[in-house]
């Protein structure tokens, strides 16, 4: 895990000037797993697929990287840093405060490839609706796995945070969010709880030693201020299931919004929605599919 911190915003297409293997290691790094495709599709849409593949296979002949084979897909390979890997991309710019895990084996790595993997295909989504209007959103603008304290040694920990600018004329507007990404695996009011941990990140204000505990909406003295000049929005991006059981956990959602007071308080000062997965992949995340969990028709996320 990481601790929250800021990226710094990359281009819209990766500088060619970059050499393409540092590129991959800090993709990886950042990241943890990606496969063949979503790497060729982050950093070199539109190349020959031997653009991306030759270097990897560079990279592993030198120990840098490896790979383990996805189940029923043709052999598709998905890749990771090893702790030779990890080692030399520590101090990375890109990643500097951002803690390398290296995969120790396949075995490992088959572990964590449903979930890591999900969460990049959202990414890549919004990564390839951004090429498509120009707005500014790049490989390094989607950081997973960032936790931020809640008080009582607790913490909760996003499945990523997006940092994304919205280009509409002459006009700039920098929006972040904490993503949430569903795959059915867990109860659905489980997945609803975690609106909840967010309310209490909008709400948390450490306290000087000696003084009472508050538990006030957030003001200046709010915890996530540390890192974010407004909170981000909440978006839940759901896949693996029934369109049916898809909607009733966005219902569940949309529940805990309106019967606990604290969520409640939150999702009318923050915006927050759910989407289906492959609706962000064939629409993309600025059509008319984000349910809003306050109640309301569709729309872009970007006007939740």
């Amino acid at each position: 895990m990481t601790t929250a911190f800021e990226t710094v915003p990359s281009v819209r297409t990766p500088s060619p000037l970059e050499p393409l293997p540092h590129q991959l290691l800090t993709l990886l790094g950042q990241h943890r797993m990606a496969t063949t495709h979503q790497l060729h599709e982050l950093l070199r849409p539109g190349a020959a697929r031997q653009t991306v593949s030759a270097p990897l296979n560079k990279l592993r002949r030198d120990g840098l990287v490896d790979y383990t084979v996805l189940p029923a897909s043709n052999r598709s390979r998905a890749w990771y840093l090893t702790s030779e890997g990890a080692r030399l991309i520590k101090d990375f710019p890109a990643l500097r405060g951002r803690p390398a895990y290296p995969i120790s084996s396949a075995t490992a790595a088959s572990l964590k490839t449903p979930h890591t993997l999900t969460v990049v295909r959202s990414h890549l989504a919004f990564v390839t609706d951004a090429r498509r209007r120009g707005d500014e959103h790049g490989h390094l603008d989607w950081t997973p796995e960032v936790a931020h304290p809640l008080g009582d040694g607790e913490r909760i920990i996003t499945d990523a945070v997006m940092h994304y600018t919205l280009l509409e004329g002459n006009e700039r507007t920098k929006l972040r969010a904490f993503v949430e990404v569903d795959r059915a695996t867990m109860g659905s009011e489980r997945l609803a709880s975690k609106l909840i941990e967010y309310a209490r990140l909008w709400s948390y204000e450490p306290q000087p030693v000696g003084r009472p505990r508050s538990r006030q909406p957030a003001t200046a003295g709010a915890v996530w201020l540390r890192w974010y000049p407004v909170f981000p929005r909440v978006l839940f991006v759901l896949t693996g299931a029934s369109p049916y059981v898809l909607g009733n956990r966005i219902s569940d959602l949309q529940a805990m919004v309106a019967e606990h007071p604290l969520v409640g308080t939150l999702a009318r000062q923050v915006p927050m929605g759910a989407a289906v997965l492959e609706d962000l992949e064939e629409r993309g995340p600025t059509a008319d599919v984000w349910v809003p969990l306050a109640r309301g028709g569709s729309r872009p996320w970007t006007e939740l």
